[in-house]
């Protein structure tokens, strides 16, 4: 269970005592990730990969320097322009993307597509830049150069109820793993929106129909929607009783008109394809940062980037701890033999500091029983397990909310 008091560090701090990210004036808004940290944001990644894998989307990556001009076809210039970084090269204006939607459409639009082919899934991870003022900086929280876990859905008309049903269901899933209970909201025309009146009601409706069909509660944010399109946004509320907006799903009949996407139906004629935008986690950059304040930096066991430190007593019982590195390695699992010349007691303080889930303390009775003793980062043990006993403790952790 998360004791709220225990939590309340701010992410910038966990990240300089567990060596995870440092920020430097050479690049306002953007952070370098450190080893540790750079491996907890792969994680994240290649969990939401594995999960999408399974529903047959397809991962593309897109240029991060774009005329222009594409922006303004979107619409995103006229309604997003003062968050957009411009430059000129040759004479010709560019821009950094700051989202990965109309690049999506280019590579939807670089062949004929059929009915058959619908839903056609597009994830990127693309890098983004948006120009935030300095002022309103804020570590991990709000930056200028950021990842979303982003994808992009064209679909045919009668297949959104399924796509955002399933969607919905990635979502609950995903905040189960991390014990988060959603909160979910139906965002509604914003009085600057493309597009006309009628599309806007049947995408609504749409929204509206597969929240019911999901029997989730849901609350209104009128006038909250997307210039494109209403959106489902998807709240939690962390160890601090702070709410944050997470994931979002966005149906959207604009931009597909704007950028002239079309399928061939199966009465031979063109046709729209509606396109779905969504993230899981939002900005990876900084659902982490919210993620570091709500464990207070013990992170669950699947995410923390060490995931077991091997202690042995003094140094010769080096030779047994090296067997047990070398076979617990085989699992994949995240390790660190610790063979400084420092004392027991003194390893693991550190540990505890760098928030390690656990730690194996191995000397003489460990090796005269070929057995392992475990100390958890709470501080509590476990005396005499065997290596398959100590593996079913992890393997039943895995991904779970602890």
């Amino acid at each position: 269970m998360i004791n709220p008091k225990k939590n309340r560090v701010d992410h910038r701090q966990i990240g300089q005592e567990l060596d995870l990210f440092s920020f430097h004036e050479e690049t306002p808004g953007a952070v370098f990730w450190h080893p540790k940290g750079w491996l907890i944001y792969r994680i994240l990644v290649d969990f939401i990969r594995e999960k999408t894998a399974k529903e047959d989307y397809q991962e593309i990556s897109t240029p991060v320097m774009v005329k222009s001009k594409l922006f303004k076809k979107s619409g995103h210039f006229e309604h997003f322009g003062e968050n957009i970084f411009n430059f000129e090269v040759d004479d010709e204006e560019y821009s950094l993307k700051p989202m990965n939607c109309p690049e999506s459409t280019i590579v939807y639009a670089s062949k004929t597509r059929s009915y058959n082919d619908l839903p056609i899934k597009y994830s990127d991870f693309g890098i983004l830049h948006r120009r935030e003022l300095s002022g309103v900086l804020g570590g991990l929280l709000r930056i200028r150069q950021f990842t979303i876990d982003d994808a992009h859905l064209f679909v045919r008309s009668d297949q959104i109820l399924v796509e955002i049903r399933k969607l919905l269901n990635l979502a609950i899933d995903v905040y189960d793993y991390l014990d988060f209970k959603p909160k979910f909201y139906l965002a509604t025309k914003p009085d600057k929106a493309l597009g006309d009146e009628k599309n806007w009601k049947e995408a609504e409706k749409s929204l509206e129909e597969a929240l019911k069909e999901a029997k989730v509660n849901y609350g209104l944010k009128p006038k909250e929607g997307a210039f494109y399109g209403p959106k489902i946004d998807i709240h939690i509320k962390d160890s601090q009783d702070r709410d944050w907006q997470l994931a979002t799903i966005q149906l959207d009949f604009q931009i597909p008109d704007k950028m002239d996407l079309n399928y061939i139906n199966k009465n031979g004629k063109k046709e729209r394809p509606v396109m779905i935008h969504r993230g899981i986690f939002g900005s990876l950059e900084r659902f982490i940062g919210i993620l570091l304040e709500h464990f207070g930096g013990e992170l669950p066991f699947w995410l923390s980037p060490t995931q077991i430190v091997v202690i042995p007593i003094s140094n010769k019982y080096n030779s047994y701890a090296q067997g047990v590195v070398k076979q617990l390695k085989t699992g994949g699992l995240r390790m660190h033999f610790d063979s400084r010349e420092e004392t027991m007691q003194a390893k693991i303080r550190d540990a505890q500091l760098q928030k390690i889930p656990f730690m194996l303390i191995l000397g003489e009775r460990e090796v005269s029983n070929n057995s392992l003793s475990v100390r958890k980062r709470d501080g509590s043990e476990m005396k005499d397990l065997s290596r398959k006993e100590f593996l079913k403790i992890i393997g039943e952790r895995g991904r779970q909310k602890t």
